[in-house]
């Protein structure tokens, strides 16, 4: 079983404009609606995969069906803690030429009861889980070291924990040293203070995190795929798209495919593969955060792998 923490759930709304004018009224051509938020389109996409997997995360009242119904479709179980408060929105608005413009809503804020609730519901989660993945924004009232303090005490009862997170969350988090971390190319910048532009600088960075204790450091870099470490080297992977359609949540749908790996037993270089094909699945696709199966089947082979440097020694660095 893998167990997602997926706590500031949403609900996504995807417009589409011919184009897109601030300040001027603009008409949809089309809009989709989905249950959304970070955690819960690896929990889907690692279902989609076909592992076991389980979603804790809030909900409302108004929306307890619709996210329990789309995720028992997907073959999710769904922990919902339901608050009183509206679960938060997050609208992806894209132009006739593809580009997309995101509002991601801030989510309510919990009381200490609310807050208490979610983060029992996970920890009663850890014991029976094979993984365990930290993913997205922490409602309001939520610390900034909500995921370090959980992924310590993942570490502490023999499992392995994956985190993908931002900001000041990120920053406490990988100094606990999880199983595995995966910022983007703006995050990792911001994590260690110095532009991540091309894949010798997300290299570097990747062999940094591994030097600070991540066993398996993932920086994702847009259209030129993702650079990951272990103890076997530094492998590269990339894929190249005919049509891209909707990359919002690719980044999601790659931790989802680099947990399934890292589940599976396989080596670092077929997990990255994985990931890489779930991400260019999502990007290949309309519905944000989600893959099918067999496109990520057909899209394995197209995945491009390169070994950028041989087998790492870990410098156990002391954390500051």
């Amino acid at each position: 079983m893998i167990t997602v923490g997926g706590f500031n759930t949403a609900i996504d709304r995807l417009i589409k404009v011919d184009a897109l004018r601030c300040g001027e009224i603009n008409r949809a051509l089309d809009e989709q609606v989905y249950p959304g938020g970070k955690g819960l389109h690896v929990a889907q996409t690692i279902a989609a995969l076909g592992e076991r997997v389980q979603l804790v995360g809030l909900v409302d009242a108004a929306h307890r069906n619709l996210i329990a119904k789309h995720l028992s479709k997907r073959g999710t179980l769904f922990h919902g803690v339901e608050i009183a408060a509206s679960i938060r929105t997050c609208l992806a608005v894209q132009d006739a030429s593809g580009k997309i413009t995101e509002v991601l809503g801030q989510g309510p804020q919990l009381s200490a009861a609310q807050r208490d609730d979610l983060l029992l519901t996970f920890r009663r989660c850890i014991d029976e889980s094979d993984l365990l993945i930290l993913s997205g924004s922490l409602p309001r009232g939520m610390a900034e070291t909500t995921y370090a303090e959980l992924a310590t005490q993942v570490h502490a009862m023999g499992k392995r924990c994956m985190v993908d997170a931002s900001g000041a969350v990120m920053r406490h988090a990988w100094q606990a040293q999880p199983f595995l971390v995966k910022p983007n190319r703006d995050e990792i910048t911001e994590l260690l203070g110095h532009p991540v532009e091309d894949l010798a600088a997300a290299a570097d960075a990747a062999l940094e995190l591994y030097s600070r204790g991540v066993a398996m450091p993932v920086v994702s870099m847009g259209a030129m795929g993702a650079v990951a470490v272990d103890a076997s080297g530094v492998w590269h992977a990339s894929i190249v798209l005919t049509e891209i359609r909707n990359t919002v949540g690719s980044g999601d749908c790659l931790l989802a495919g680099m947990a399934v790996g890292v589940v599976r037993g396989m080596s670092l270089e077929q997990t990255l593969r994985l990931g890489v094909a779930c991400g260019a699945a999502n990007a290949a696709a309309e519905e944000t955060g989600y893959v099918e199966r067999k496109m990520v089947e057909r899209l394995l082979p197209q995945v491009r792998l390169q070994r950028l440097a041989d087998a790492v020694k870990r410098s156990w660095t002391e954390l500051s």
